[in-house]
């Protein structure tokens, strides 16, 4: 007789004012040797404070597989809507947003 390995099915519930979503356009992530920290920041253009909207804290075992199945999707989105463009300047965010420059 054969075994299967069956795993358990996790049921996820899904409320509906996490279903909207939050609208971030900037993440910065920090890491110590026991989690990886995200933080999901909307910046608005000409205004010089950005509020982080959502943390999210993860072991490093699962970051690697957030970044995997990251890599996954991407890779799929590509594949079906063409390759996604972006800038070649270095990581980082233009501090101005679009705005207007700011002086010291």
């Amino acid at each position: 007789m054969e075994e299967k390995n069956i795993e358990p099915q996790l049921n996820i519930e899904l409320s509906e004012d996490i279903a909207e979503g939050t609208f971030a356009n900037l993440a910065i992530i920090t890491h110590s040797n026991a989690e990886f920290v995200i933080d999901f920041i909307r910046v608005m253009p000409g205004l010089p404070k950005a509020k982080v909207k959502s943390r999210i804290i993860l072991t490093p075992e699962h970051a690697k597989q957030f970044l995997h199945a990251l890599e996954d999707n991407v890779e799929k989105f590509e594949s079906i809507n063409g390759r996604i463009k972006t800038r070649n300047e270095p990581p980082g965010f233009p501090m101005n947003f679009g705005g207007p420059t700011a002086q010291a």
